[in-house]
């Protein structure tokens, strides 16, 4: 096994200095790209679409548009970026109207598939009746949703606070635990990713996340991870540093608990059986509030529940989620009781677009495509597929330390030594790379930056789930 060393970035820096070593594979998998029938490359499942002609800038030309115009943080996968033109159901095409298998979903973001009719028609004939107005007047859209999304959960969850994005779905979360219980302290996890903005960052815990700026009244709890956790899989000896801290890092009070059931950003880490229901009963004792961020494990993604919470048989007194609620229209939400929903009238809390009729008119499509469609179901059989097949991979190949997760949210952790868990930092990205060359694209994630995530449109087939394990087993025996 050959290893590398490199930087967990994300841009072509990372490739010339060892791009050399896989030659005869770059050789071969130009060939495929150039259309020659190479035998033992794996072929794409067929497809009955061609989307329209392209005939806008150059990858190139974009490329030079967004150093000179857009943040220099924005970052980019592979040596040489992919300009996506158009996308249908779990395919993208790039500009030469190349098609691409997608695994990575725009991020757990497209859950019924890019540009499936029925979320486009609703937001198509919404437009054309109203783009926006304000929640200061009345519209069907946004009550009809709201009443929908109440139904999918349990309990008394049934108040919806709409945002445009799971960060801020997050921050008025944690503004509303703080303000219902008169307590500033909120738990969340190591490894774990909330948001980007003030509190979020402070409850996101991974310094590649996170800037030197004031970040108050977070504690970090042991990571109940089964693989890197130093419990293993015992739940209830992580749930025990909650109680530690609760009492060696509060006044005995805190405001909330808040948790991902699968850590999405921290590279697809479920979380040790029996940890959610220890630790909701320290929270409850010490008179907190349990928070469910279901951005990505929401949506029916899992398979076997339609939120990551089911999991573990809880039930949170607040649930956020963004991604996938819109296939990819910028909308989140927070559902609380109405009890708790209540502390906002203490003042006036207001979302300029929050719940605007055509994000909302998305997000009821979404719920019906959902059910109609039984992608729930989908994501579960197809889920275990592709994990089993994943797992017989982990069998064969040395730098496959775990595979995890569940339904089609499933991570590929790589390592250069099984015992030591030492990262494949350089490994996973070239992988990445000649994976995209051979038409699958998945997304990388964990803090060393070494995990695949996998976590596709819920409509992926088992020829696809075939498909991308094919291109990895061919790619990695080239290692």
């Amino acid at each position: 096994m050959q290893r590398f060393l490199a930087r967990s970035v994300f841009s072509e820096r990372e490739f010339p200095r060892w791009k050399r070593c896989f030659s005869s594979l770059a050789e071969a998998q130009k060939e495929a790209y150039n259309g020659v029938d190479v035998a033992d490359v794996p072929k794409i499942p067929p497809f009955d679409f061609s989307p329209p002609p392209y005939d806008g800038p150059t990858a190139d030309e974009i490329l030079a548009k967004r150093k000179e115009f857009l943040s220099p943080s924005m970052f980019y996968f592979y040596k040489k970026p992919l300009n996506v033109v158009a996308g249908k159901r779990q395919y993208l095409f790039d500009e030469k109207g190349r098609r691409y298998l997608d695994a990575f979903g725009g991020i757990a973001t497209v859950s019924c598939g890019h540009c499936h009719p029925d979320v486009v028609d609703a937001i198509v004939s919404q437009t054309n009746r109203l783009q926006h107005s304000t929640i200061l007047y009345l519209n069907r859209a946004i009550a009809d949703f709201a009443e929908a999304l109440a139904s999918k959960l349990p309990g008394n969850l049934k108040v919806v606070f709409f945002t445009n994005s799971g960060t801020e779905a997050n921050e008025l979360a944690m503004m509303i635990a703080r303000l219902y219980t008169g307590c500033h302290d909120i738990i969340s996890l190591r490894n774990a990713y909330h948001g980007n903005a003030a509190g979020t960052m402070g409850a996101t815990a991974q310094c590649n996340w996170k800037f030197n700026v004031v970040q108050s009244g977070v504690h970090h709890a042991l990571n109940p991870d089964p693989y890197r956790g130093v419990f293993g899989s015992d739940g209830e000896k992580y749930a025990r540093d909650v109680q530690d801290l609760i009492e060696f890092g509060t006044s005995g009070h805190v405001a909330a608990f808040m948790s991902e059931a699968i850590q999405g950003v921290g590279g697809i880490v479920e979380l040790a059986p029996c940890y959610l229901p220890a630790v909701y009963s320290s929270i409850k004792k010490a008179g907190g509030l349990c928070i469910a961020d279901e951005v990505q494990s929401g949506f029916a993604r899992t398979g076997s529940h339609f939120w990551g919470f089911e999991i573990q048989g809880v039930v949170p007194d607040i649930v956020t989620m963004a991604k996938g609620i819109g296939n990819g229209i910028p909308l989140g939400a927070l559902v609380t009781t109405p009890e708790i929903g209540e502390v906002l009238t203490r003042r006036s809390y207001f979302n300029t677009f929050g719940g605007n009729p055509v994000c909302t008119a998305a997000g009821l499509a979404v719920l019906k495509v959902i059910e109609k469609e039984k992608l729930q179901e989908n994501a579960f059989v197809v889920g275990s597929h592709l994990k089993e097949r994943l797992t017989a991979l982990k069998n064969k190949y040395e730098l496959i330390g775990d595979v995890r997760g569940r339904g089609l949210m499933l991570g590929v952790e790589l390592v250069t030594d099984r015992q030591l868990k030492t990262p494949a930092k350089a490994e996973t990205l070239h992988v990445m790379d000649q994976m995209k060359d051979l038409g699958v694209l998945i997304g990388k994630g964990g803090y060393y930056g070494n995990v695949f995530r996998i976590t596709p449109p819920l409509c992926f087939t088992k020829d696809d789930a075939d498909f991308l394990v094919d291109v990895m087993d061919y790619t990695l025996g080239k290692i």
